[in-house]
């Protein structure tokens, strides 16, 4: 199992803050994103995003970071600040 995240205005968009994954082709970030698109087809306009952000199992990661079962993958928008 991958433990998948939604965070901040990513998780209302989605309308949902986690799930949970058992795909045995998700091997990266982007086989997730894949994955969670074909399932979920009206998250693509949000998961398509060229500056959604990903962490794995709390570190910053990008698209073509592998993952597996066990591991946790965070998506997020961009963080801004002042």
């Amino acid at each position: 199992m991958i433990r998948v995240l939604f965070l901040a205005q990513l998780r209302e968009q989605l309308g949902v803050a986690e799930l949970q994954v058992t795909a045995e082709s998700v091997v990266s970030i982007a086989t997730l994103k894949q994955y969670l698109v074909t399932s979920n087809p009206q998250w693509k306009q949000y998961l398509s995003n060229s500056k959604l952000l990903f962490a794995v199992n709390h570190e910053y990661a990008k698209v073509d970071a592998a993952i597996e079962a066990g591991d946790e993958v965070a998506f997020f928008p961009p963080v801004t600040g002042g």
